[in-house]
């Protein structure tokens, strides 16, 4: 009878307990612009509420993701210099399979907002490796120079020229010159389709891709949606970083008219490679990256586009706790596989996909890890009141004495 009790008991509590925690997650992702799915609204907490670093914190065990995490072929990895024109040599790392040979050369440009302090090779590295691993390409990450000590054009010229780097290089490294791709998410993805357009303007190298991630596309002032609705601050991106960015990168308003700064406003897309554009559903920078595309396919480009719901800028770099970051990275190499091999169609029925979110089994494995997420943060929230109580109490006790 006793043990017939202490089991009601705490199944009562345990009850309790989880619909006290779903209350907390469905506050978190309860918003004014829409409700988050629950694994994005407890990362987007804990980042907000500085509970976590997202490099050090936000990442499964070593054990699950080091060395040859996705099987197959071995990969090395190596930080590498990258010379430019005026003598300056870039900070570059490089994956690539173990005895490459004849493989796709990736040129990857990493986001930060082109500013010092917001994003570099070391940040977007976990990127890098995940998308090496899934192409099995040889990845080159570039680390370009940053406003805003470099302004317009410092960025696109280190880009251009460490794309011609490893074209040259591509032999050397077991690639092939055949196979060169550029992509970037967010500042880097403006640098990888400018660098296209560049390609095509000083008859450069023949590219055969370009994978965007949430890419920005334009330094003009539009009236775009989703540049006001989703720039509080709260989905990673910001009205006043945008701004900052944009007068660090561009100080002067002239600039901002050139085609390798606003490429959707400014530049000619006829003739540029196939091109993957990834945009997310809770991101400033969506409305701008969905209009490049329609902009590509409007000038015969090939182009797929793909919109992902219940995430926010630069949900790539979660891809490891992220479901919808891994989606999107396995899409993107789907695309260039199939660009690759010249399976692309490109139909006159062009469409932005949106991308749902995660269902089935892989939807209540997101839950299960979303919920045991919350409660890592309550005790982080727990800890945090805690600390700051004994310190007010050591502090009144030491104006006492």
């Amino acid at each position: 009878m006793i043990k017939r009790k202490v089991i009601s008991a705490t199944f009562k509590i345990g009850i309790g307990l989880c619909m006290i925690l779903s209350s907390f997650v469905s506050g978190w992702a309860t918003t004014s612009e829409g409700e988050l799915p629950s694994k994005t609204a407890v990362i987007l907490h804990a980042i907000n509420n500085q509970l976590v670093v997202p490099d050090e914190q936000l990442t499964p065990p070593s054990f699950l993701t080091g060395g040859n995490a996705f099987g197959g072929t071995p990969f090395e990895h190596e930080s590498i210099q990258i010379p430019v024109r005026d003598g300056t040599v870039l900070p570059g790392r490089m994956h690539r399979p173990a005895n490459a040979e004849d493989a796709p050369v990736i040129v990857y440009y990493h986001g930060g907002a082109f500013m010092e302090g917001y994003g570099n090779i070391h940040t977007h590295d976990n990127i890098i490796r995940a998308l090496a691993y899934r192409s099995n390409a040889i990845v080159i990450s570039v680390g370009y120079r940053l406003a805003p000590e470099h302004v317009f054009p410092k960025a696109v010229d280190d880009a251009y020229d460490a794309m011609l780097w490893a074209y040259e290089q591509a032999e050397a490294l077991g690639g092939s010159k055949d196979k060169m791709i550029v992509a970037g998410d967010s500042a880097g993805g403006n640098l990888a389709t400018v660098t296209a357009m560049k390609a095509r303007n000083e008859d450069g190298p023949e590219l055969k891709a370009q994978l965007l991630y949430y890419p920005l596309t334009t330094f003009h002032d539009r009236p775009l949606e989703t540049r006001d609705k989703y720039a509080s601050g709260n989905y990673l991106l910001s009205k006043t970083v945008m701004k900052k960015a944009r007068d660090a990168y561009t100080p002067g308003e002239e600039m901002r008219e050139d085609p390798y700064v606003s490429p959707l406003d400014e530049g000619e897309a006829n003739g540029l490679p196939p091109a993957f554009i990834a945009t997310a559903e809770f991101d400033p920078l969506r409305d701008e990256g969905e209009l490049y595309a329609y902009k590509l396919h409007e000038e015969d480009v090939t182009v797929e586009a793909i919109r992902y719901e219940g995430v926010m800028h630069g949900f790539l770099s979660f891809y490891e706790v992220l479901a919808t970051g891994r989606h999107a990275l396995d899409d993107s190499v789907a695309f260039l596989d199939r660009t690759l091999n010249d399976k692309q169609v490109a139909g006159a029925g062009f469409r932005i996909v949106e991308r749902e979110q995660p269902t089935g089994f892989e939807r209540l494995r997101e839950e299960t890890e979303a919920h045991m997420g919350a409660v890592y943060l309550l005790g982080l929230h727990v800890q945090r009141q805690f600390n700051q109580w004994v310190e007010t109490s050591l502090l009144a006790d030491s104006e006492d004495e």
